[in-house]
């Protein structure tokens, strides 16, 4: 009984160092946390500490960005490379002769619409060659009562358009785009737009009244080029009041125009950016000028080729995705290089259905 003594005073002393030893170290770490706030303070020159705001790592953000899929807005659908006319910077040159059978065509124009698609330009090569025009006025109706797209559109060089066609097809047209580089007909000819007997300005006018009296907007389209940098087009342009002139610098695509297994070669048609800018400076009273350099021109636009393939031209060189036919639009259009922030930049979007364009016929 005597040695319990002694055993229970050690306890009870060992207890108390343990609350002294413990009341000390809680001690030391408020210290310890007081003296990081602070420091904390006065080394941000702020008279309260900043909270420690917690953000996600930027890569986790872009690849959130990269993963949604792009919406294919608006779309130039080259079903044909064949032309009648040889433009000597054309980069969308005639390397087959392939064309879609039109139900083919339909079917891909409508996975295009359940993506998100709002507008279809038709180009070729030029889309009046095939059927004598039957081929792509199908197309363009199919567009309009089937899918109900708010904007058709066609560029073409005008050279095989006929009355009949407008009478046909006209209601379902939003807007013709005519190619037309000069208001000179001998520079025509030296460009390659020069056919025969046939004037291209001439049929110019004439297609401009059938656009007025069948109701579908007019728009010109002209590549700047070394052969008429220096051409005036004000009173021309001013007198046929196109609804766009949209005024593309000559553009050197490789394996179109350029290199050793191109139909053309563009080089002697390029023209230097400083005289791009003269030549815009000295038509900017022309209120429906739309300007696009090669910068502004080269990946902002989503192309389909004549197999419905999406064109990537981000080397340099039209480098094609597979069909749409084949994997979807979602999966092909990754590969389209398509630079979505320069589309809207450029104007991309505009009014382009003729019902809001108000146009007095």
């Amino acid at each position: 009984m005597g040695m319990l003594v002694p055993t229970a005073l050690a306890a009870r002393l060992l207890s108390l160092f343990q609350q002294q030893l413990g009341s000390l170290w809680s001690g030391l770490a408020i210290l310890f946390c007081w003296l990081r706030i602070v420091l904390g303070w006065l080394g941000s020159g702020r008279g309260q500490p900043q909270p420690q705001v917690l953000t996600e790592p930027k890569e986790t953000q872009e690849e959130l960005n990269s993963s949604q899929p792009t919406t294919p807005v608006s779309v130039n659908y080259h079903f044909t490379r064949q032309c009648n006319y040889k433009c000597g910077f054309c980069f969308h040159t005639a390397k087959t002769s392939f064309v879609l059978p039109l139900e083919e065509a339909k079917r891909g124009l409508l996975l295009l619409k359940q993506a998100g698609m709002e507008k279809i330009n038709f180009s070729g090569g030029e889309p009046f060659l095939q059927d004598r025009g039957e081929y792509v006025g199908k197309l363009v109706r199919f567009c309009k009562e089937e899918l109900a797209l708010p904007s058709v559109s066609i560029v073409s060089n005008g050279s095989l358009i006929r009355e009949k066609w407008f009478r046909d097809y006209g209601d379902f047209l939003d807007i013709l785009a005519i190619s037309c580089d000069s208001f000179n007909e001998d520079v025509n000819v030296l460009i390659g737009r020069g056919q025969g007997k046939k004037n291209h300005v001439e049929n110019l006018q004439k297609l401009r009244k059938w656009c007025r009296d069948y109701k579908v907007a007019f728009k010109i389209n002209s590549v700047i080029n070394r052969f008429n940098v220096d051409e005036d087009m004000n009173e021309h342009i001013k007198d046929l009041s196109p609804v766009r002139w949209k005024v593309f610098q000559c553009l050197l695509i490789e394996g179109e125009n350029s290199g050793e297994d191109a139909l053309r070669e563009a080089e002697r048609f390029l023209i230097t950016n400083e005289e791009f800018e003269a030549f815009l400076e000295r038509h900017k009273e022309v209120s429906c000028l739309v300007p696009e350099s090669n910068q502004k021109m080269k990946d902002s636009y989503l192309i389909l080729d004549e197999y419905m393939r999406f064109l990537n031209c981000t080397g340099g060189r039209k480098d094609p995705s597979r069909s749409i036919l084949d994997v979807g639009v979602e999966e092909a259009i990754k590969f389209s290089g398509f630079d979505e922030k320069m589309f809207l930049k450029r104007g991309g979007k505009y009014v382009w259905s003729k019902a809001d364009l108000k146009l007095d016929w």
